[in-house]
């Protein structure tokens, strides 16, 4: 069964954008957006993580979980999934450079 998918990237390569966009719209630079199966969504999704190079990448898409919905990251993100008691929350990493600034505390 076929349901929607969200893909957002940033810098990856031309190649994995043209693959994407294939099966997917890309109604924003970087944001690709359709409706497949779980085996496209998942052969995509090993492309792009395969490949993201310095880029970054999230998939989400539809599961029978209490959010209705999972997330994947691949590449180097401030931003991580971390798991909550079956809830998938974002935690912030500790910033590389002395001009970042610190995550806020939840």
């Amino acid at each position: 069964m076929a349901s929607m998918v969200v893909i957002s990237t940033t810098a990856i390569p031309d190649h994995v954008g043209g693959a994407l966009s294939r099966w997917l719209i890309e109604p924003t630079p970087g944001l690709y957006v359709g409706t497949v199966s779980a085996r496209v969504r998942d052969e995509l999704w090993d492309a792009v993580s395969a490949s993201v190079g310095d880029g970054a990448a999230v998939l989400i898409h539809p599961a029978a979980t209490e959010q209705g919905f999972l997330m994947r990251t691949a590449g180097r993100r401030r931003r991580h999934v971390t798991d909550f008691d079956g809830l998938q929350l974002i935690m912030f990493a500790a910033p590389q450079d002395a001009d970042e600034k610190p995550p806020v505390d939840w």
